[in-house]
Parts: C-alpha cells; sequence; structure tokens
C-alpha cells in the first residue's frame, strides 16, 4: 500500500510539474507570437488566419510534448465537404484550438467581450469571427445570422456553443437561441459535436492532465425541422455522447 501511495504521490507531482513547463512555455510562445504578427493586423484576413494556424500548430504540439496530451476523432465521416454550422460542446480551450486547425479556417461565434482583449482581440476581429452582444437580443441574433451567411459565402464553415459557455464534464447548461436561430435562418446541416476535453483540461484549471482527449462527431441534422425537434434533437446527441465520453 505504501509503494502504491507513493507511486501516486510522484504520478501527481509529475503530472503537475509538466504542466507548468507547459503553461510557461504556451505563455511565451503565445506572447512571442502575438509581437511578431502585430504587424499582420494591417494584411488580410487569410495572413492572420495562416499566423493563427502556426500559433494553433505550436500550442497543440506542446501540449503533447509537456503534458503527454493527444486525441483521436470519432465519427470523421460525418464531416462533410462543404461549410456547415458545427454545434459543439464546450468544455475547455483545447477545441477551440484543435477545431481552428482541423476544419477549413472555421469562424466561431464568441461573445463580444473578448475582442475587448488586447491584441488577441484584435486579432479576433480581424480573422472573421463572429462577436455577439449578449444583452442585444433580436438585434443581436439578426446580426449574428447575417455575419454567419457571410462567413458561408467565404466558403468557411461556422462554429457555436450552443450552451454558450464551458461546463464540466457530464453536465450541461440551457441550449441557447442563437443556435435555433442559425438553423432556421442559414437552411444548411448541423453537425454535433461530443467531447471529452474537459477531463484532461478543466475550465480555467491550471493543470492539464496527460492522456488522449475523443472528440467525436455525430450524425449531421438536415435542416428544414422544426425548433423544438432540431433543438431536442440536438440536445440529445451531444449531451448523450458527452457523458458516455466523460465516464470514460
Amino acid at each position: 500500500m505504501a509503494r502504491l501511495a507513493a507511486a501516486a504521490l510522484v504520478d501527481q507531482s509529475m503530472t503537475a510539474l509538466r504542466a507548468l513547463v507547459f503553461n510557461i512555455l504556451y505563455l511565451l510562445w503565445s506572447v512571442a507570437m502575438h509581437i511578431i504578427c502585430l504587424p499582420l493586423l494591417a494584411a488580410p484576413a487569410p495572413a492572420i488566419l495562416a499566423a493563427a494556424r502556426c500559433w494553433i500548430a505550436g500550442s497543440l504540439w506542446l501540449l503533447k510534448v509537456c503534458v503527454g496530451l493527444n486525441a483521436r476523432e470519432v465519427g470523421a465521416e460525418n464531416l462533410p465537404d462543404q461549410p456547415v454550422l458545427f454545434a459543439v460542446k464546450h468544455q475547455s480551450a483545447w477545441e477551440t484550438l484543435y477545431l481552428s486547425k482541423r476544419l477549413n479556417n472555421p469562424a466561431f461565434v464568441l461573445k463580444k467581450e473578448l475582442l475587448l482583449i488586447p491584441v488577441f482581440g484584435w486579432f479576433l476581429a480581424r480573422s472573421g469571427m463572429i462577436a455577439i452582444d449578449r444583452s442585444g437580443k433580436a438585434a443581436a441574433l439578426k446580426k449574428m445570422v447575417a455575419d454567419a451567411k457571410a462567413t458561408f459565402a467565404q466558403g468557411r464553415p461556422v462554429v457555436i456553443f450552443p450552451e454558450g459557455t464551458r461546463v464540466a464534464p457530464g453536465a450541461s447548461k440551457p441550449y441557447q437561441p442563437g443556435i435555433a436561430a442559425l438553423y432556421a435562418q442559414l437552411g444548411v446541416p448541423v453537425v454535433p459535436v461530443a467531447l471529452n476535453s474537459g477531463v484532461f483540461w478543466g475550465r480555467k484549471a491550471v493543470l492539464k492532465k496527460p492522456g488522449t482527449i475523443t472528440i467525436e462527431y455525430l450524425p449531421p441534422i438536415p435542416p428544414g425541422l422544426d425548433r423544438k425537434t432540431f433543438m431536442r434533437e440536438l440536445e440529445a446527441q451531444i449531451e448523450g455522447a458527452s457523458k458516455r465520453l466523460a465516464e470514460g
């Protein structure tokens, strides 16, 4: 028993140390990239997106090397060729990094306040993200739909987190009206996405754990369903799969 306890303590210490190394290097890498890429704020969006892909690739590499955190995909056959709307479970900062790299320069629906972050927020604004004023209600939804249509016209998919915020593994929050508005107005399939990233990289957590995150692309929901049916189907798919993944 004593040996098992000692081994467990060593493992915990090593996990904490590796996470600390990652946090330091990730911060330095991010600061360096933001400084180096400052002139790109005057460049077209494709140049900014290319720089973002470089920063993201480096960040995921650090996560793999320092923490030992990898990823595996399930249901990749459900990824369509044309731009669609992705409704993604949000548990961690990890999925914003991973999906930015995995998908074709997606535009994320995000809260307007993020654009106020110095430097980082400037790059978000210039890269074509869809910022919403969560207090704007009908006007905000109308603008979000218009921005999403413009994004699709550029050949880019749109990613939205239906709950509007990060939640712990196994937990859920009410699905917000934004996803219903986009579904009704855009007339494109919605690909639900489940994951268990919060098991390894929790919300606001300093500690990152080694392992393999699973991200699962579920069968697309075709356009044309009524609002209640769509929301019921979307939530059932995402929550059911995410809880299954969280339980291992």
